[in-house]
């Protein structure tokens, strides 16, 4: 933990934001432009392998990103430690299930 504490992870925190936030607008004007029309066109355009790498690394960095601020969160106002180890296992557990079916998702995508 104490990699990512203060400095460093107000950074790390900014720079995931900025990451994720251009993917975002990046991807709703797409959707917006140039909406997929159906299923198999959306697998097309996911299983292209930069889009599949783009998206990777969001999945990967939203993870960080949240677990940043979820661990500050905790951090500042859990004050039990078994509450607060309980809270961080939960959390982590969630957040890693989430990134596997993400990585699923698009390695399926990919495979189509």
């Amino acid at each position: 933990m104490r990699l990512l504490s203060g400095q460093r992870a107000w950074l790390l925190q900014r720079i995931t934001a900025v990451y994720v936030g251009v993917y975002v607008i990046l991807a709703l004007g797409f959707f917006v432009l140039a909406a997929p029309a159906d299923h198999a066109a959306w697998l097309g355009v996911v299983g292209h392998p930069v889009v599949g790498l783009l998206t990777a690394v969001f999945v990967l960095l939203l993870l960080l990103h949240a677990w940043i601020g979820l661990r500050d969160v905790v951090m500042d106002y859990v004050h039990a430690p078994g509450t607060r180890l309980l809270v961080f296992v939960l959390a982590a557990g969630g957040l890693i299930l989430t990134g596997l079916w993400a990585f699923f998702i698009l390695i399926r995508a990919g495979l189509a």
